[in-house]
């Protein structure tokens, strides 16, 4: 069975650049295996007209800070951008990253971001529907571009409804994230798995990413246990103190510990 691999979400609200680029820096350093950012246009907690960030600018500039880690968001809303100048955009930032980007996607969800600019929120299916619609687009984009990407850039999509979404991950995927207890995960992962045999993929050719609940690691073994092999921790900042760190490097440190057995 291949290693476990940890990514940190460093949620780009309340905080003020300087702290991100520190936390960035200081997560490559520390051995993150991938740093992720988030995509949207308002803090999702605490104040929410507080301090916030956009994201491929940030993923621009994390490619730039960082080294070693692999990068992306958790998730791009495919509703926020064209998918082909989407597909261009992170192009080029994989090349900026000497081709360490994760090119997150998912359908959206945060009413708010929609109404302040100007995008039609509609309904979950029509948002689907959309992102059935423009992964395609997205990938065909990419395919002629000059240059490529410079590595696999590889596709995740974030999301674990049933009938649509695990079907579109089993379709376009190399990576599936989502969030829940261990339960939820065997749950999804199986009916991932029947998208997988109907449309002849072999379902170990997904690689499952899944939230930490609160950092956990008892979670993180539950889930380790179960097949997960990238395990995610998100850090919240503000602007008067730096991201907190400690339950990441004991993720750390239990990561090495687990892939050493």
């Amino acid at each position: 069975m291949s290693a476990i691999r940890i990514g940190v979400q460093v949620q780009p609200q309340h905080a003020t650049y300087a702290n991100m680029r520190r936390t960035w820096a200081e997560l490559d350093d520390l051995g993150a295996d991938v740093i992720f950012t988030w995509d949207h246009f308002f803090p999702l907690t605490g104040d929410a007209d507080g301090l916030h960030f956009e994201s491929l600018a940030l993923q621009a500039a994390m490619a730039e800070v960082t080294e070693r880690a692999q990068i992306g968001a958790l998730v791009m809303c495919n509703s926020y951008r064209n998918p082909q100048y989407l597909a261009d955009a992170l192009r080029t930032i994989d090349h900026i990253s000497g081709g360490r980007l994760i090119a997150g996607l998912g359908a959206g969800w945060f009413e708010r971001d929609y109404d302040e600019y100007g995008y039609e929120f509609g309904t979950a299916p029509d948002r689907l529907r959309a992102l059935r619609r423009d992964l395609p687009r997205f990938k065909a984009r990419l395919a002629k571009l000059n240059p490529g990407p410079v590595g696999p850039m590889p596709i995740m999509i974030g999301g674990t409804g049933e009938k649509v979404t695990l079907r579109l991950v089993a379709e376009h995927a190399r990576f599936w994230h989502g969030f829940g207890d261990a339960a939820r995960y065997r749950a999804k992962r199986e009916v991932l798995d029947g998208h997988c045999a109907a449309l002849g993929r072999d379902p170990d050719d997904v690689i499952h990413s899944w939230g930490i609940s609160q950092g956990r690691l008892e979670n993180a073994e539950e889930l380790a246990d179960a097949g997960v092999r990238l395990l995610t921790v998100s850090v919240g900042g503000d602007d008067r103190a730096d991201y907190d760190l400690t339950t990441v490097k004991q993720v750390l440190r239990w990561r090495d510990e687990r892939n050493a057995r």
